[in-house]
């Protein structure tokens, strides 16, 4: 399976987050904690060239603890100011204007000693379908002004939103780029919720899963679903699949297991949190796949 998805309000959206980067000062970049690096859109690097940016890794409660702690030292290696988040709670929030404040004091000290009269920090908000900006916005700003859903593409218009008087906000479209070069990344945004599941295959996304699930988190997936050793360690799919449709009523007529309904259930259980925490990716296997690449 070939996962793609660039729908035409986002290459809209990346043509006016273009045009409006001259009244910018900071851009706060919103990524997935359980996907840190696949759901950052390289292209981002092209659109935003040297303005100040704020990574901020949201749904850091469905992430396993730690390794975002691993991902905020890899970022901080990389000179990049990160910090772990989880906006629909409102936790780790209030370090957002600060962080903001100190990437552009330069900036601002600057219009000071010009005699420029103070004003509200302008910030770009940007990131993929799914992350969490509308909610993040409607967190910040403490009133429901952006439109929230847990499906990827329900922002699909740019505004201005005030948060008090520190700070505006320009929320955009969640953006994804044209063509992944890395399949590995379009799975791990499957599996994650950030590409729309009528455009994928949601069996193959599911296979997916359970791979890394057997591989780096053995015991959540047994406990979960009362696994035997043998079934677990089947080199078939098939058996583990089946266990699953049982264990879960995804049954056809004589009994034969649904195995899309059992996709379905079982994605949605995951993206929910109610197997555990997890996080699909490491730095570590970050390096291992760039020098693959090469």
């Amino acid at each position: 399976m070939t996962i793609q998805w660039f729908p035409g309000h986002m290459a809209k959206a990346r043509r006016q987050v273009t045009e409006k980067l001259s009244v910018i000062d900071v851009v706060i970049e919103l990524a997935d904690a359980r996907v840190p690096a696949s759901s950052r859109n390289p292209m981002i690097d092209e659109i935003i060239s040297n303005k100040p940016r704020l990574l901020l890794l949201n749904k850091a409660d469905l992430a396993d603890p730690r390794t975002t702690k691993q991902w905020l030292s890899y970022y901080e290696e990389q000179g990049v100011k990160a910090i772990a988040i989880d906006a629909q709670s409102g936790q780790g929030l209030k370090a957002i204007i600060t962080a903001c404040q100190l990437l552009v004091k330069e900036k601002f000290d600057k219009m000071k000693a010009k005699g420029i009269k103070p004003r509200a920090i302008r910030a770009l908000i940007v990131g993929i379908p799914n992350v969490g900006k509308s909610t993040l916005i409607n967190k910040l700003a403490k009133k429901n002004i952006a439109k929230t859903g847990d499906r990827p593409g329900v922002t699909q218009a740019q505004q201005w939103i005030k948060v008090g008087k520190e700070i505006e906000l320009l929320d955009t479209p969640g953006i994804l780029w044209p063509k992944f070069e890395d399949q590995q990344v379009g799975f791990r945004l499957a599996t994650t919720g950030a590409i729309k599941d009528s455009i994928i295959n949601l069996q193959e996304v599911m296979v997916f899963a359970l791979n890394y699930l057997r591989e780096k988190y053995p015991d959540i997936l047994k406990e979960r679903f009362d696994l035997d050793d043998e079934t677990f360690n089947s080199e078939d799919i098939v058996p583990l699949f089946d266990h699953i449709g049982k264990k879960r009523g995804c049954l056809m007529a004589g009994g034969i297991v649904d195995y899309d309904k059992t996709s379905e259930l079982f994605l949605r259980e995951l993206r929910a949190g109610k197997l555990g925490r997890l996080t699909f990716e490491t730095p570590d296997m970050l390096n291992t796949e760039e020098l693959i690449e090469e």
